[in-house]
């Protein structure tokens, strides 16, 4: 198995960002707390990333102090992915998957609980760097073999290479807040997406306890890049990090966005995870 990509860029079948961005100088999105064409973002992104790609794993264990082991496993958990009696395999998309921390959960859950050992998980991220840790991961699991599990580089606003109507199961862990249009990728979510599949959304949140929201507030600006700089020996991309959790939309905003890309949800549409500090998102495309 191989980490793949499609033919040119992670936007094959597009134009690239900066082409794009040539067309539409006047359009201007977030990087952190700066105000930067949308063209560029992509790029200053996959930067942040390909950066700490080596360190990604340890730093979330000590910015957390390991918390983000539980909610991931509570976010699989909701989900319980694994073909049912009588059923077919599942196709699984984790998007922006990184390093396979969910995909790898998912296929043990589905293994474990539902003996299921054919449902399947595509792995993309638009960073290869991050791929290629996640792949040397794999290696080291039983799904070396790559029968279950492939990594593929992919512009999650595009999936080019992701047929209509074909996956289960579309997750994405702590990386929407990094995409350029998360409108796009959401409507891109719902097409990729069989009828009766699931949208589902890890990924940090506004604190709901004023008291706490300010301790955590300074616990992430003060704190956290610090710890980049003694650990992964960087402290921008931490920097850059934390201003992406603070810029992206409420619970409330963001269960309105994946509504209106075409999903239905269940009451709010969100699960708040300590206090608030993360949350999951989920929507049927029906």
């Amino acid at each position: 198995m191989s980490v793949s990509a499609p033919l040119g860029n992670s936007n094959s079948g597009t134009k690239s960002g900066k082409e794009q961005g040539t067309q539409a100088t006047s359009k201007t999105t977030h990087f952190g707390f700066k105000d930067v064409p949308e063209y560029e973002k992509e790029e200053l992104v996959r930067e942040v990333f390909s950066s700490v790609a080596k360190s990604y794993d340890v730093m979330n264990d000590v910015m957390s102090f390991g918390i983000h082991r539980l909610w991931k496993d509570q976010f699989v958990a909701k989900l319980d992915p694994g073909r049912r009696p009588g059923g077919e395999p599942l196709s699984i998309l984790d998007v922006a998957g990184g390093t396979g921390d969910i995909a790898f959960r998912m296929l043990d859950w589905a293994s474990d609980i539902h003996n299921d050992h054919q449902s399947k998980v595509l792995v993309v991220d638009i960073n290869d760097d991050m791929l290629k840790e996640g792949h040397k991961r794999s290696l080291t699991t039983r799904y070396a073999d790559g029968s279950r599990i492939e990594f593929k580089v992919q512009n999650a606003e595009f999936l080019d290479a992701v047929p209509d109507n074909s996956q289960d199961l579309y997750t994405v862990a702590f990386g929407i807040r990094n995409f350029t249009n998360i409108p796009a990728a959401l409507r891109a979510a719902h097409r990729i997406l069989k009828p009766g599949g699931v949208f589902a959304c890890l990924e940090f949140s506004k604190v709901n306890v004023g008291i706490l929201d300010m301790i955590y507030q300074q616990y992430s600006f003060n704190i956290i890049p610090l710890m980049g700089q003694l650990v992964a020996a960087d402290r921008d991309s931490y920097q850059y990090l934390v201003e992406s959790i603070a810029r992206f939309p409420s619970q409330k905003e963001f269960a309105g966005m994946i509504k209106d890309a075409g999903f239905e949800i269940s009451g709010e549409g969100y699960e708040d995870l300590t206090f608030g500090v993360a949350a999951i998102h989920t929507g049927v495309k029906v």
